[in-house]
């Protein structure tokens, strides 16, 4: 796990220092809302979106039901295109592997493609510590990373950062990374655009070594595909004379006809474009053209774990578009770093859990991020139904039970919650068995409704601190349904009691 997420508090101690930030809530509403706005208007003009949507969830539990078969189809041509194939069980091996790889070359410098896996697996932190410097080029990843940050976002890292903040660590960062930023720099984004250009481009052209991810992964050809907005990415994939990519094995699609699903839900999804400015994809190796040697690191780091839960499994559909994010109430109010994880959103409430365990405090809060409003699921490409997701994993959390990851067995306590949690539970449950006593409650409330709090006293003042208790109304349903339809049949009366 990347050690800069270690010992990050529960989302709901980290929640509650991020909502009382005033310009971190005004930076993500306009940038949530904008970059949804226009997803809504591309999805719009397709009138298979529904069609694609399901193709997309079809072709990734086949390949995930499959994932084995697959993955040995993709070895098989990877490496008879030239390429070696390396497999990483977590995130220890992985970073091994890669630095080995880099001090194989003699470089101590790198330049990175914007890539997921290596932010999951601390790839940064773990060069450093060898003594090799990696570059990032995105510029939202540039931003993070100049400005000793961590990313918020899996589209637009720096979403937290407004210009001005921008500009900011560009003058005062650049300088001790390589060349200076302009004087007089603005806060403009084509004059932001143009330091960062200046500041990468001798990178580009020096760099021996580059490491990238990819948005997906061809079995039968052993192409990998990576799409981009910025140019960065062909740069680092074309240049340099060694090129390493780090991709988790959920990324793997059947066939290039499957490929053409999701290059069609992921621009519109992500970006808000009918197709991604840069789509680079490479097979192996070709002599004098891009890099001569290349090599691709499988990583699991909990995958497979994960493939194990039916339910749970779906979260390995996800395509990286961001879409759940934009639309989340609760993410544009606390924000990605209140996550803990370079998955933020909704996404990482349900992908994190899987992936490290439900038994520390910060992933047993995660499936509790949300308030199950369902926008997620619905702007999803992919179909993941995260609600029912994270259902499922509060369910784990509370019940406890075994869960087994990366070989090794861990016994999770059952979660007992506080004593008048449990003390309603129990009450609730005998009533709900006794309809006779469940209608004489209901009676009582609606008549003494007057003298309701509007507030929890004693433990329950935690809950009710952000909301109301909902008003009770004058007439329960049970009477209502007797006063207007009759207690004369069998059947309103059946009905009555059973609703």
């Amino acid at each position: 796990m990347n050690g800069a997420y270690l010992g990050m508090p529960a989302f709901p101690r980290a929640a509650a220092a991020a909502t009382r930030d005033g310009r971190l809530r005004a930076n993500l509403t306009h940038a949530t809302h904008t970059i949804r706005d226009k997803r809504a208007r591309a999805v719009a003009e397709l009138d298979d979106w529904a069609q694609l949507r399901a193709a997309g969830a079809a072709v990734k539990d086949r390949t995930l039901r499959h994932l084995d078969h697959y993955l040995e189809q993709l070895e098989a041509a990877v490496t008879a295109a030239g390429g070696q194939v390396h497999w990483a069980a977590d995130a220890e091996e992985a970073n091994r592997i890669v630095t080995e790889l880099v001090r194989e070359t003699g470089e101590r410098e790198v330049v990175k493609v914007k890539s997921m896996a290596t932010q999951e697996i601390g790839l940064n932190e773990a060069l450093a510590e060898a003594g090799i410097r990696a570059y990032e080029t995105d510029l939202a990843e540039l931003i993070v990373q100049l400005g000793n940050d961590l990313p918020s976002h899996i589209l637009v890292p720096a979403i937290h950062r407004n210009r001005s903040e921008i500009r900011d660590i560009f003058l005062a960062e650049m300088g001790r990374w390589g060349r200076p930023a302009p004087e007089g720099l603005s806060d403009s984004p084509a004059e932001l655009a143009e330091a960062a250009r200046l500041h990468l481009r001798e990178k580009f052209l020096s760099a021996k070594v580059a490491i990238s991810g990819a948005n997906f992964m061809v079995a039968e050809t052993g192409t990998l595909v990576v799409v981009e907005s910025e140019g960065n990415g062909r740069m680092c994939l074309t240049l340099p004379e060694t090129l390493i990519s780090v991709v988790g094995i959920e990324k793997t699609v059947p066939t290039w006809q499957d490929l053409e699903i999701f290059l069609q839900l992921l621009p519109r999804s992500s970006t808000a474009e009918r197709m991604n400015p840069y789509t680079s994809t490479w097979t192996g190796t070709t002599d004098g053209d891009g890099p001569g040697t290349f090599h691709l690191v499988l990583l699991d780091n909990g995958r497979t774990d994960t493939l194990a839960d039916t339910v749970g499994r779906q979260a390995l559909r996800c395509i990286r578009c961001s879409a759940c994010l934009n639309v989340c109430p609760v993410y544009e109010r606390a924000g990605g770093h209140a996550y803990g994880s370079p998955y933020p959103g909704p996404i990482g409430a349900i992908l994190t859990p899987q992936l490290r365990g439900v038994e520390g405090a910060l992933e047993s809060s995660l499936p509790y991020a949300s308030s199950l409003c369902g926008a997620c699921y619905e702007v999803c490409p992919v179909a993941i139904d995260i609600p029912e997701v994270l259902v499922h994993l509060r369910e784990r959390v509370v019940e406890g039970g075994e869960v087994t990851r990366r070989g090794t067995r861990a016994v999770l306590r059952p979660a007992r919650g506080h004593a008048a949690e449990r003390a309603a539970m129990r009450a609730a449950g005998w009533v709900f068995d006794r309809p006779g006593v469940l209608r004489a409650g209901m009676r009582l409330a609606a008549r003494t409704r007057r003298l309701h709090p509007r507030r929890l006293p004693g433990p329950g003042r935690a809950w009710s601190q952000t909301r109301e208790l909902p008003a009770v109304p004058a007439e329960s349903f049970r009477d209502w349904w007797q006063r207007t339809r009759g207690t004369g049949t069998e059947s309103a009366r059946q009905g009555g009691e059973g609703t």
